[in-house]
């Protein structure tokens, strides 16, 4: 994360245990990408973890491009394209809108955009003022409607959502957004990551929630009937 090696090994370990429990609660193959959030996020902290450790240890170094561009890797790559595509899968086919549908295409192209400039561009990462800021040498004028897309397929997607609790979801990691680009303005991306993280947990009680609903529908209702002779 984007305080310490410690932190972020400590919250990789608290989404992994929610992770875990998360996959337990999946009923059906369709929640899985949903439901895999926190390990993802997971996967994603123990790689900036490693990170810290690389920047700040030179035992570690040589493992400082490798986890650089594994972080950026998560956090460019695949949350474009895993958010709302994991969102869409929530909802039953005939429920699914043109939107919601359009979303995950741009999710898609951002994602393959972004992959391409990661791999085209230099990409590093450094301490400043005890947080970690990374650098990317592709042109500045993209970046602005790179931002406004990634907002779109990580952000929006989840408000159009009909599943309880998603758009909840969606809006704390809209105020989370809004929170580390107005106080942590250089630390955006690994802030924000930070944030978004943390409010992924309840993602387990949105499958949760999902699979009490679906049960609930599922269970038959018995009727005891008595009849009397007379």
């Amino acid at each position: 994360m984007c305080f310490s090696a410690e932190a972020s090994f400590s919250g990789a370990a608290v989404l992994s245990v929610i992770g875990v429990a998360t996959i337990k609660k999946v009923q059906h193959p369709s929640q899985l990408i949903f439901a895999s959030i926190p390990l993802l996020f997971a996967c994603q902290q123990i790689s900036e973890g490693f990170l810290w450790l690389s920047l700040s240890n030179p035992v570690y170094s040589q493992l400082q491009q490798f986890t650089t561009y594994t972080f950026l890797f998560f956090a460019q790559v695949i949350w474009p394209l895993w958010i709302p595509f994991g969102t869409i899968m929530l909802d039953k086919k005939e429920n699914r809108t043109k939107i919601q549908k359009a979303i995950v295409v741009t999710g898609c192209l951002l994602s393959l955009t972004l992959a391409y400039l990661l791999l085209m561009y230099n990409a590093e990462a450094k301490i400043m003022e005890h947080h970690i800021k990374y650098f990317q040498s592709y042109p500045a004028w993209l970046r602005p409607y790179g931002a406004a897309l990634y907002v779109i397929a990580t952000i929006f997607s989840l408000f159009i959502s009909k599943i309880k609790g998603v758009r909840l979801l969606g809006i704390t990691i809209l105020l989370s957004y809004i929170i580390a680009a107005v106080f942590f303005e250089h630390y955006k991306l690994s802030v924000w990551c930070f944030f978004a993280a943390i409010i992924s947990i309840s993602i387990f009680n949105i499958i949760k929630g999902i699979n009490k609903h679906k049960n609930k529908i599922a269970t038959p209702v018995s009727l005891d009937l008595q009849f009397t002779q007379h």
